[in-house]
């Protein structure tokens, strides 16, 4: 079940981005979680992402603990009963699905695993659909090369998330996707923002006109809010390298608004 996630993947050395805080490595088939025990959620994911033999295997797999960190470190099934809380998959379920039908179907399971999940509302809207679409979009731009991702994912792990439950559940997750172009890595970062969708003040309430929203962000603004070590990644983005760096992050409202 480990193999995990592999910094020489797309040719180019890329290490899982460090957090600040402690955390224990928890390693899947093309995937690596870095556990934050004390917030009981992942600090940072990083998977591998072989678009030229991804698969789509049947949906299989339940969710369950991981028992190789204690109960307790981990944000379980009680998090999400009878609210307006989904279990949010950080790494992806088709993500690591590549390969042999076998290899395939493993790694999707393995993204069961609740050091995969985070809380996010309940409910579809368009800017959700475009967070869930961000890694195909940006597979099919890279074609041309070897079709290769590295995707990294977590929730911003702040200090005045609104407790519940125990927990203490994440507002803004961010993303990053890297990947090559010619002999150079480029990679491009986005946040998406949940905030005005949990209230948790009430037991947990989901607004009735609020919305998730999606944004493109510099690498360096979203590793300095994550409070994370990126490493080569910041020099890498194609947001930063094309002059746009705005004063805030510049949200998305369909794929055509992402720079590449």
């Amino acid at each position: 079940m480990s193999d995990g996630y592999d910094p020489d993947f797309l040719g180019i050395p890329l290490p899982l981005p460090s957090p600040a805080t402690a955390t224990t490595r928890l390693d899947y088939p093309r995937f690596s979680v870095l556990l934050d025990e004390q917030r009981r959620f992942a600090a940072v994911t990083g998977v591998v992402i072989d678009g030229a033999t991804l698969r789509d295997p049947p949906r299989t797999g339940e969710w369950r603990l991981d028992p190789r960190v204690p109960d307790e470190a981990q944000a379980g099934p009680e998090v999400y009963t009878r609210n307006d809380l989904d279990r949010g998959h950080l790494v992806r379920r088709r993500d690591p699905g590549w390969g042999s039908a076998a290899e395939a179907h493993d790694a999707t399971e393995a993204t069961f695993f609740y050091t995969n999940a985070a809380p996010q509302a309940a409910g579809f809207n368009q800017s959700k659909e475009l967070w869930l679409g961000l890694e195909d979009h940006v597979l099919a731009y890279a074609e041309t090369t070897d079709q290769r991702l590295a995707v990294f994912t977590a929730p911003v792990l702040g200090d005045d998330d609104p407790p519940y439950r125990g927990i203490s559940v994440p507002l803004r997750f961010w993303k990053i996707a890297a990947w090559r172009r010619g002999e150079a890595l480029a990679a491009a970062g986005f946040v998406l923002d949940q905030t005005s969708l949990v209230d948790t003040r009430q037991g947990l309430t989901v607004p009735p006109l609020g919305a998730f929203r999606t944004f493109q962000a510099p690498i360096a603004d979203i590793a300095d809010e994550a409070r994370i070590d990126v490493g080569t990644l910041v020099a890498a983005d194609t947001f930063v390298r094309r002059g746009l760096r705005p004063v805030a992050a510049r949200e998305l409202q369909n794929v055509d608004d992402i720079v590449l």
